[in-house]
């Protein structure tokens, strides 16, 4: 082994500089990607975006599959609003859309240097994943509502978000390992 020449040693030392800011560059990535994602949903209050993605894309959906699995309470949406005659009314507001939790997903995606084609992947497995569990957290919701209100508020505000989180992470960090 030879002792390194000025002009690589300083290669070496901007090689490990760049190694040590590579964290750093997809963090402030990451947190830019989320807050430019969390902002543009947040200009599209009361707009037809906002009503598309949780009146059509997520109560219509809902309002199914609990009619599917509890056809007595007769569940149907209403804008909004999951609707039973006999049970009551349960609002789908901004925020219980699952919009929060794609977000983190994709700033992590977007933020992480995968290559683009992998990332698309990570993307729309990521999106379907988010729907699928926003749809379950909503029928979990939906039972706790009828039958214990004091669990509701807790699965709503605490355990369901949280588990919702912690599954995106386990996907994207299953993701991360297998990818290339």
């Amino acid at each position: 082994m030879h002792p390194l020449s000025h002009a690589e040693f300083i290669e070496a030392g901007t090689r490990a500089e760049a190694q040590r800011r590579q964290p750093l560059r997809v963090l402030l990535i990451f947190l830019a990607a989320f807050f430019s994602l969390q902002y543009a949903w947040e200009m599209s209050r009361d707009s037809w975006l906002e009503r598309l993605i949780i009146d059509q894309l997520t109560v219509r959906p809902a309002a199914w599959m609990i009619d599917l699995l509890w056809p007595a309470y007769q569940v149907h949406a209403e804008g909004h609003r999951l609707v039973a005659a006999a049970a009551g009314r349960l609002n789908i507001l901004n925020g219980c859309e699952g919009m929060e939790t794609l977000f983190l997903l994709a700033a992590a995606f977007i933020a992480y240097p995968f290559a683009w084609r992998i990332r698309l992947l990570g993307l729309g497995a990521g999106t379907l994943l988010v729907f699928v569990l926003n749809q379950a957290r909503i029928i979990v919701l939906w039972h706790a509502f009828l039958h214990d209100r004091a669990w509701f508020g807790v699965l709503h505000g605490t355990v369901l978000p949280a588990l919702l989180v912690a599954s995106c992470l386990v996907f994207f960090l299953v993701f991360l390992r297998r990818a290339p």
